[in-house]
């Protein structure tokens, strides 16, 4: 005689979208916890004392270089090239160490590599505006500059560097993983990015060939851009947002590709 108790049925699984998001916050609010300690006044502090020290940075160039090429505020100038610099080498590198640093959860199903990337763009992205922020802020605060910005520009300068930190970290974080010489290698090659990438100067003034030369580094145009975001009055007519997207697309490219291949091997290291 059939039974008229129907058999539970098992429970539903979330779609995968969801499962993702719910992933990468996981991911995220674990960084947080691990890297600023436990309680808020550790991520504040971690956003804090990069602004303290940029900020300290910036009077301390401004003692030495008084006359900034561009606009009428030394540390104003000085933080429009900092600040970008800052964010794609911070990020840049967090993403290329985002298996090292959650490698004891990459056995586990729902967690994937690229999880783990997005995870560390987000919470370092989220990182650097706020930085950026508070040191943009405190400078116009007490220097009392009057600025006519636009927003437009700088937050597209701040994207650009977002996306060429995803690229070239995604792309070293497969090359780091499988080859570590190249973490020591990839430091002293550049080491010279400070100096070449328009932080302490404007590109426009460097003659040819050099200017040429420069335009090769990516960050020129990133650096660029922002100085157009903050200073109206600067046309920047060298800058490429097209050439940044398209070293930012091959390298991410190839680092996706290769990390979808060996992260199993990777995990295991």
């Amino acid at each position: 005689m059939p039974s008229d108790i129907s058999a539970p049925l098992p429970p539903a699984q979330p779609p995968r979208r969801q499962a993702t998001l719910r992933t990468i916050s996981a991911l995220m609010l674990r960084e947080m916890s691990t890297t600023y300690g436990r309680s808020a006044l550790g991520y504040v502090w971690a956003i804090l004392e990069p602004a303290a020290g940029i900020l300290l940075l910036t009077m301390i160039f401004s003692l030495m270089l008084r006359s900034p090429p561009l606009g009428t505020n030394f540390p104003l100038f000085y933080a429009s090239g900092f600040l970008p610099f800052m964010a794609y080498n911070d990020i840049s590198q967090k993403v290329s160490v985002s298996l090292r640093f959650s490698k004891a959860l990459m056995f586990y199903p729902g967690v994937t590599f690229l999880d783990a990337l997005t995870a560390r763009l987000l919470i370092n992205s989220i990182t650097q505006i706020m930085v950026a922020g508070i040191v943009f802020g405190a400078i116009i605060w007490f220097s009392g500059v009057d600025i006519l910005f636009d927003p437009v520009a700088l937050a597209h300068g701040f994207f650009m560097a977002f996306v060429l930190a995803l690229g070239i970290g995604t792309l070293n974080c497969y090359l780091l993983s499988l080859f570590p010489v190249w973490e020591r290698t990839w430091a002293v090659v550049t080491r010279p990015l400070f100096i070449i990438s328009g932080v302490l100067f404007l590109v426009d003034s460097v003659p040819e060939p050099y200017q040429g030369w420069l335009m090769w580094n990516p960050l020129v145009h990133v650096v660029g851009e922002v100085r157009r975001g903050i200073f109206n009055t600067y046309v920047g007519d060298y800058i490429s947002p097209l050439y940044v997207y398209a070293v930012a697309l091959v390298t991410f490219a190839a680092g996706l590709l290769l990390l979808r291949r060996y992260n199993r091997e990777i995990a295991n290291l």
